[in-house]
């Protein structure tokens, strides 16, 4: 019999689910408008950075964190995760983008799991009193499911990387086997960053991508876009 925690899992990381995160590239629009990204080493080349230099050691970590937070009933330690995330996220489509991908996971996650942990932290985000960032979203709904620390990372990760390769194939000359295999090639990594966020204190979030936060930047002066970041 499959688990219900893996059911689970695979259902909020799947690409189907409604968080939005489909018209986002969170700066690789930019990269291809700009020539930076043309082919599948480009493509590999950034989704290598967002991994190990944001995703993992920030959004991943922070999820894991609001994890353990969530299943300790410490609702300030994810508020503080929360408000840590808003100032580690420099480019404002990203901290939307962000931003709407969290209030759509707490919406769906409360919705389906009745769980009043995370039905509190969608009420402090809809009053605009927190951001609701993903990361955090993420976290909160895992500890509701049961997950352990180092499955949701990876699976926040592969959620991640999925949504990427999506807008690649939107946004490149390249066919769905190539995407699917440039998917399959990131498991090794999401598997090694998935570990290090697991085990990292969530007092050493960081993040350092300058050359997307840079696209993202750009990305609102194109002539014309598919995407919202």
């Amino acid at each position: 019999m499959i688990r219900r925690g893996l059911l689970s899992l695979l259902h909020f990381s799947d690409s189907a689910f409604p968080t939005g995160g489909y018209a986002h590239s969170f700066g690789l629009e930019a990269f291809c408008a700009s020539g930076l990204v043309t082919d599948r080493a480009g493509l590999e080349a950034f989704l290598l950075s967002h991994i190990e230099g944001s995703a993992g050691p920030c959004d991943a970590t922070a999820a894991v964190a609001a994890l353990r937070a969530t299943a300790r009933e410490d609702t300030i330690a994810c508020h503080e995760l929360d408000r840590t995330l808003e100032a580690m996220k420099p480019v404002r489509e990203f901290r939307e983008g962000s931003r709407q991908m969290g209030r759509q996971t707490l919406r769906v996650g409360a919705a389906l799991t009745g769980d009043d942990r995370a039905a509190r932290h969608l009420v402090e985000v809809e009053a605009g009193r927190l951001p609701g960032h993903h990361g955090v979203a993420f976290g909160i709904v895992a500890a509701a499911l049961g997950w352990q620390a180092e499955d949701a990372a990876a699976a926040f990760l592969y959620s991640a990387s999925a949504l990427l390769v999506g807008a690649a194939l939107r946004l490149m000359r390249m066919g769905q086997l190539e995407g699917q295999q440039v998917l399959w090639g990131l498991k090794p990594v999401i598997d090694r960053v998935a570990g290090e966020a697991a085990r990292r204190d969530p007092a050493d979030l960081w993040s350092f991508t300058p050359g997307a936060d840079i696209q993202g930047i750009q990305h609102a002066s194109l002539p014309m876009r598919l995407f919202r970041s």
